[in-house]
């Protein structure tokens, strides 16, 4: 498998910045300067335009969608739609706790907030029973502001995965400092920069009581369960501000198109080098971070660690990843890996990039070819932008629904599509 190109990260709190709060809106129609582009026989319908700061998303098999919000609106953190004669209407809001995971497997809802994770039981017609009182599975996860969103995904033997990103950037004592040393080894990786395995029904669960189940990931907001190999994967975003860290080392060009961003398969007890290493797509390999003593080239104490299945351009920022198990879209489809990229903000002087879904085919629980671009547009313009603050849209979040059409959830403005496939 060849590696394409690559890009890396964008700080989530940048994201959260450029959200403009409006009001709820359900109208249906995009705006008639507005379209996203897909493939030929695809169709995106709007399903809301401005709900809130929109981040992950869960389709239950009656077609209710549940969306978390990162921030509460009206005091809530999750929002019910359903469609109702015709169009898609709030018809519950719930959780006081905003968060970016939520998902739903074996009759329960499972959603978390920056530092812990619920699960709601679901009744016969697949509603919620009892919102006010959901079960608190896991607690007292690592919460210090820089990638704290906690994304989650569930296996079928009653186990959650839960991504806990590093709050920090390359471990330095000061963080993003020029000239502050690394600290080694890094204590970060204690309670963070890696996923937990936690059981999906036993309350109050910590780091104690989990497995440490990967380490060496900055942040994984992209995480999904493979259910036809069985196997847990995720995208990372990768790190930021080699010239600006170290102008002596990198071009403000390398800067922009270093690290890559990794597509991982994780296994139990993998190790995928942060903050030590970063994974340079121009070479394709695993290089020591210039805070450890690396000099660009030398693979040192990398050269060890768990490799990626293939890489993405640098700061192009992961935000989901979801295995197509429907019927809907065509047979190349089946199987194959939907990523949602959130789009940079450090890539200059290089045009800011991103800000698309992507298709990976996958046979075998492996990448059968190199991606392509699934739904582009977002950014409402063909010209280059400064910044997230000049796309109109972001893409978050992405979930499947019963008839196989995928949901793509926007946290700049809100919007929320459906996409169809119409042969």
């Amino acid at each position: 498998m060849s590696i394409t190109k690559f890009h890396s990260n964008i700080l989530l709190a940048l994201a959260a910045g450029s959200f403009m709060m409006c009001g709820f809106n359900t109208d249906q129609h995009p705006a008639a300067d507005f379209q996203l582009k897909l493939p030929k026989g695809f169709k995106a319908i709007t399903v809301v335009e401005k709900l809130g700061v929109n981040r992950h998303l869960a389709v239950n098999s009656n077609g209710d969608i549940y969306v978390k919000l990162e921030r509460l609106k009206d005091g809530k953190g999750i929002y019910v739609l359903r469609k109702v004669n015709g169009k898609y209407e709030v018809v519950k809001s719930f959780g006081n706790y905003g968060g970016t995971g939520i998902a739903i497997k074996n009759g329960y809802l499972y959603a978390a907030s920056n530092s812990e994770v619920y699960r709601y039981k679901l009744n016969a017609n697949d509603e919620v029973t009892d919102p006010d009182h959901p079960e608190k599975i896991v607690t007292g996860l690592v919460d210090k502001g820089e990638h704290n969103a906690k994304s989650i995904t569930l296996d079928n033997e009653g186990n959650i995965f839960v991504n806990v990103g590093a709050p920090s950037n390359s471990c330095q004592l000061l963080d993003r400092t020029k000239g502050s040393p690394a600290q080694d080894p890094c204590p970060i990786l204690e309670e963070a920069g890696g996923v937990w395995e936690f059981r999906d029904n036993k309350p109050d669960q910590s780091y104690n009581n989990g497995i440490h189940y990967c380490t060496g990931t900055r942040n994984l907001v992209a995480l999904d369960w493979n259910n036809s190999v069985n196997q847990l994967f995720a995208v990372q975003h990768g790190r930021d501000q080699l010239s600006d860290l170290f102008p002596g080392q990198y071009s403000d060009e390398q800067s922009a198109n270093l690290p890559a961003e990794e597509f991982l398969e994780i296994k139990k007890g993998s190790d995928f080098g942060w903050p030590y290493c970063y994974y340079d797509g121009i070479q394709n390999k695993k290089v020591l971070g210039p805070e450890y003593g690396g000099d660009g080239k030398k693979a040192g104490r990398c050269a060890d660690k768990d490799q990626p299945l293939m890489a993405f351009p640098a700061h192009w920022a992961p935000n989901a990843l979801l295995f197509y198990t429907g019927k809907m879209f065509p047979e190349k489809y089946h199987n194959g890996a939907f990523i949602a990229f959130h789009g940079s903000w450090n890539r200059a002087p290089e045009p800011q990039a991103g800000y698309k879904v992507v298709f990976v085919p996958f046979k075998n629980g492996k990448p059968t070819g190199q991606y392509e671009v699934f739904a582009d547009g977002f950014t409402g313009t063909t010209g280059e932008i400064k910044g997230p603050n000049q796309a109109m849209y972001r893409p978050c979040g992405l979930a499947q629904g019963p008839d196989g059409a995928i949901y793509v959830s926007d946290d700049s403005k809100g919007r929320i599509w459906k996409i169809v496939y119409e042969h």
